[in-house]
């Protein structure tokens, strides 16, 4: 976690999820549900309650982007079940990624 300086927030929160080079792995999954809960943990724990994230492992590091909006969507989904005072933003860059995130947001 470091200051945010000159960008519209207080705090950048650093993590990386992983590299996928051939089929998805439980493990991997598991990776990616743990990079967005020690964010989410971290936040909480340093007073934040507001948090964005941008779309975790998926572009170059290869993980499937509808698999990887499930698991964002269901890990702070879980989060939030015992922390309803945390607001999350999925901030995307890819019109694919939006519409993932609208069409599983919906449900």
């Amino acid at each position: 976690m470091t200051k945010a300086y000159n960008l519209p927030s207080r705090y950048v929160l650093h993590t990386v999820g992983p590299i996928i080079y051939d089929e998805v792995t439980d493990l991997e999954r598991q990776q990616l549900a743990s990079s967005y809960e020690e964010c989410l943990n971290l936040a909480y724990e340093k007073g934040l309650r507001s948090l964005a994230f941008c779309c975790i492992s998926t572009g170059e590091f290869r993980f499937p982007n509808e698999e990887a909006t499930k698991i964002a969507i269901e890990t702070v989904l879980q989060f939030q079940k015992e922390h309803s005072d945390m607001v999350v933003i999925f901030n995307v860059f890819k019109d694919i990624d939006y519409t993932i995130y609208q069409a599983l947001l919906k449900k």
